[in-house]
């Protein structure tokens, strides 16, 4: 005796004329076997029959049918007819008993130890409107947007099938080509193409470097106040971190050994100091790579916004004074050009390139390579010249509009450090004010500020502001003056 068909318990109203046939039958019956009006094993009439019934075509009902077959809610069988599935897809029967239920309860999923120790870094991205003082960030409305369109484009239209099928580990060789002679003589670096990665920016060149060099409670020296993003990949990977004084002449080598002893790799940033802006003195960068080489420590340099100065000519790297291979060497075009531009480099000693290139290979293998060819072309056709020269002219404009205003409505208020250099400044308060209280009170006048305090573990000075001026115009540093003046006057007061 033949099985008899279901009744379908399909909408009355039927398939309105606004909506697509095909998709009105397959989501009726998609939402009956979801709902359990439509058993497991229940027999669906045939594609005729349904035509038929709801004045529709026999290929639509079929399209239909077909499509409720690839996703799993039914099966043919020859001879036989069409059949609600015994078991339906997992994620489908989560979607049924999600209609059923209010909330489901969390699942608890075990952690790794390096996930445990990320959980108190995840930092929020800001989307507001710049204004006095962003830090650490660039004037990303004077970048020539319409001129690397136009550079993109033309990569696009000559791309190679060779290009779109990928590359090594190492990264586009022609950038990488590019980056080397730019290295070697604008900052100082004795290195050759086989010796630079192309990276996804200067994160990525510190995770990297941390997972090739470092285990667990191995101690990593920082600078004392320093850069959080390199605590944060530092500690991820369970490293010991060693906080070393800053001075005048950069990180305080005599005081770090005392304290510390050893190390197996150092954090510098010796151009331009992070957050403090000072430059490291060649006696301490002799002192450091000497110590580094008799003791098998490895140093991480990192070159962030060496390009940004604004009296003289920007300081050679410590990677060029290096001759026992100590120092890794590494920085973005993130900041020199746009954050969303996802790349940079590190310069390695020619004995690591190989265990870099495989750490590569296993993660990202590379980053996208149409937009390092991109870059390569706004490299070496002179545009990322062009570009570091007119911003240095644009921020040491802004940086002077910032040290007047300062002078004329600040005194005795807040000293600007004289170093001129970077995306922002240091600024010391006077009168026993209390930066994170100051940095407070600002934020409440739409003027961002950053304690000094913030870039420390709990030694540095608590009556230092970050102040950044490159990304603000000068009308917003002159009101961002005024305001933060304001502040500090009924603060000292108070």
């Amino acid at each position: 005796m033949p099985k008899e068909a279901a009744t379908l318990p399909l909408s009355l109203a039927g398939p309105r004329a606004d909506r697509d046939l095909y998709r009105w039958l397959y989501e009726e019956l998609r939402a009956a076997i979801l709902a359990g009006r439509l058993r497991p094993g229940s027999r669906l009439p045939a594609t005729r029959d349904l035509a038929q019934t709801y004045r529709i075509s026999r290929p639509t009902a079929v399209t239909a049918f077909e499509q409720l077959k690839s996703e799993g809610y039914v099966e043919g069988r020859a001879g036989s007819g069409t059949y609600v599935s015994q078991v339906l897809p997992d994620q489908l029967l989560q979607v049924g008993r999600m209609r059923q239920e209010k909330q489901l309860p969390h699942r608890q999923v075990a952690l790794s130890s390096y996930a445990r120790r990320l959980q108190p870094f995840l930092a929020p991205t800001s989307t507001r409107p710049i204004r006095a003082f962003r830090a650490n960030l660039a004037a990303l409305d004077l970048f020539p947007t319409t001129l690397w369109a136009q550079v993109a484009a033309r990569r696009l239209r000559r791309v190679s099938t060779h290009l779109l099928a990928g590359g090594d580990a190492l990264g586009y060789r022609p950038l990488r080509e590019a980056v080397a002679e730019y290295l070697n003589t604008s900052r100082g670096v004795k290195c050759s193409a086989e010796q630079v990665l192309i990276v996804s920016g200067a994160q990525e060149a510190l995770d990297r470097t941390a997972r090739v060099l470092l285990n667990p409670d191995e101690p990593v020296w920082m600078e004392e106040p320093g850069y959080p993003g390199a605590a944060v990949v530092f500690h991820a990977v369970g490293a010991k971190i060693c906080p070393v004084p800053v001075d005048d002449e950069g990180v305080d080598m005599e005081r770090g050994i005392r304290r510390w002893r050893r190390a197996r790799l150092v954090y510098v940033t010796p151009a331009h100091q992070f957050p403090l802006g000072v430059t490291m003195s060649l006696r301490r960068r002799l002192a450091l790579l000497e110590w580094a080489r008799r003791s098998g420590t490895l140093i991480f340099e990192d070159d962030y916004d060496s390009e940004y100065r604004y009296s003289g000519r920007p300081i050679p790297a410590l990677q060029g004074l290096d001759r026992s291979g100590v120092v890794i060497f590494a920085g973005s075009f993130s900041a020199v050009l746009f954050p969303a531009l996802r790349l940079g480099y590190l310069v390695v000693p020619t004995e690591m390139v190989e265990v870099f290139a495989a750490a590569e290979s296993v993660s990202t293998h590379h980053p996208p390579l149409l937009e390092q060819a991109v870059l390569c072309d706004f490299i070496t056709e002179g545009h990322f010249a062009r570009h570091v020269r007119r911003m240095r002219e644009v921020y040491a404009e802004r940086l002077s509009v910032l040290l007047e205003g300062a002078r004329e409505r600040l005194s005795g208020l807040l000293e600007i450090s004289n170093v001129e250099a970077g995306l922002q400044t240091v600024g010391w308060l006077k009168g026993r004010v209390i930066a994170e209280r100051a940095a407070k009170a600002a934020a409440e006048q739409d003027v961002e500020v950053v304690a000094l305090s913030r870039y420390a573990s709990g030694h540095a000075r608590k009556d230092g502001l970050i102040l950044g001026f490159a990304a603000v115009d000068p009308k917003e540093i002159r009101r961002g003056v005024a305001a933060l003046a304001a502040v500090l006057e009924g603060m000292r007061g108070s």
